[in-house]
């Protein structure tokens, strides 16, 4: 039976390397979307996993990870004296403007920790220390994004919300891929970049004739005058808002008994474990975005494609052997022999389109990896694409072998 399934498959080499190259179309574009979704999914909660934090307290109303409601710094000091707390500390998360040495301006995502601190990781320092950012308006940002705020090294400059900033830092796996570059930087540095703004003095006045009120610029600080001018960092004050409290338990601390004594101490506030608050931040941008259905109808297509090529191949060879089947069938063969042939040549075409298909897989997750984009396949993942494209040529066999288990054994003897 296997030498008549594998000569079925080689006899017409154009005619298999259609049908291959349907598989692997299948196969590729299954692995790419599902590896795309995967890698869209963790790059969201990369800050989330990488932190120590046993339990992150936030407010009530928060949505995922950039998109919640403010707490206070005075929050902080009372978390630590909750029992079961081993340290507290907090997190700022806000946005401003970057503004380059030529003027271009793009928004970034600001992260404010602190430097001495043991819960939050600013992903993995590739170059300078965490300790960078003690110096005012210095800040460490992911290698994936110096292209697109038009730096390359650690010294280079830039202003940020009419500010000075320094690259200080450079680092790994911290951006995620729906979001503004990020920058991070002490807690003092980001307080005080989110609370300054561009000034710009304007002289306003009612034109005749005018329903409203017409402001022209009369004067804006030179970039040597704003240097001069810098302000010192502001530290945090009690009452100054922050965005989380992240908490390092006491060693055997039940989590849940803890979050459930924050909860209580710190109204308005949710507690999460570390892999809660990764869940709930992940199925925000899956579910509720519509990214999870585009990506998985991209791969639902993907196996449509494929299972109408392989089909229409396998049909086109089932009926050009038609009479060999009949043959033996009058020779006694039965429908599970029949079946056992086309399965078996499903079986190779699924194997041998897959191969290939993994090979181009992992050549464009290397590369879109270089531009800061994951493609996440996992071993696990493999399989999985692996076990659709054998179910995919089996069930397109199935329909194939339909034509053949109804043929007339006399065919055989007809002219």
């Amino acid at each position: 039976m296997v030498s008549i399934a594998r000569k079925n498959l080689l006899e017409d080499i154009p005619r298999f390397l259609v049908a291959q190259a349907g598989i692997m179309f299948a196969a590729t574009l299954v692995t790419i979307q599902t590896g795309i979704l995967d890698g869209f999914t963790r790059s969201t909660v990369l800050l989330i996993e990488g932190s120590n934090a046993d339990v992150w307290v936030a407010s009530e109303k928060m949505e995922n990870l950039e998109e919640t409601e403010p707490l206070l710094m005075g929050q902080v000091e009372q978390a630590s004296l909750i029992q079961g707390v081993k340290q507290a500390e907090a997190l700022i998360i806000g946005s401003v403007r970057w503004r380059t040495l030529d003027g271009v301006l793009n928004p970034v995502r600001l992260v404010g920790f602190e430097p001495g601190g043991e819960l939050f990781q600013p992903g993995k320092l590739l170059k300078g220390e965490r300790a960078a950012v003690e110096q005012p308006y210095t800040v460490i940002m992911d290698e994936t994004r110096l292209d697109e705020l038009m730096v390359e090294k650690i010294g280079d400059t830039a202003t940020v919300a009419s500010l000075p900033v320094t690259i200080g830092g450079i680092t790994q796996d911290s951006q995620s891929l729906v979001s503004p570059p990020f920058l991070f930087s002490s807690l003092e540095n980001i307080n005080t970049y989110i609370n300054s703004g561009l000034k710009i003095e304007l002289n306003c006045k009612m034109l005749e004739g005018a329903e409203d009120l017409r402001c022209t610029k009369v004067y804006e600080k030179s970039e040597t005058e704003e240097k001069l001018a810098t302000p010192p960092t502001k530290p945090l004050s009690l009452t100054d808002p922050i965005t989380y409290i992240l908490i390092g338990a006491e060693p055997g601390q039940d989590l849940e008994t803890l979050k459930q004594r924050l909860e209580a101490s710190l109204p308005g506030t949710r507690a999460y474990t570390r892999a809660e608050m990764a869940a709930k931040t992940a199925t925000y941008w899956k579910d509720r975005t519509g990214v999870g259905i585009i990506l998985g109808l991209g791969a639902a297509m993907g196996v449509i494609v494929g299972m109408v090529v392989v089909s229409q191949i396998l049909y086109a060879s089932v009926s050009d052997h038609i009479k060999e089947f009949g043959t033996l069938k009058a020779m006694g063969a039965s429908d599970g022999m029949i079946y056992g042939v086309v399965i078996e040549q499903s079986l190779w075409m699924a194997v041998i389109g897959y191969l290939p298909a993994m090979l181009i897989c992992l050549g464009v997750s290397s590369w879109a990896a270089t531009k800061g984009i994951i493609i996440f396949i996992t071993p696990v993942g493999a399989l999985g694409v692996l076990g659709i494209v054998i179910a995919m040529c089996v069930a397109s066999g199935i329909l194939a072998i339909q034509k053949v288990t109804h043929v007339d054994p006399a065919i055989v003897f007809k002219a």
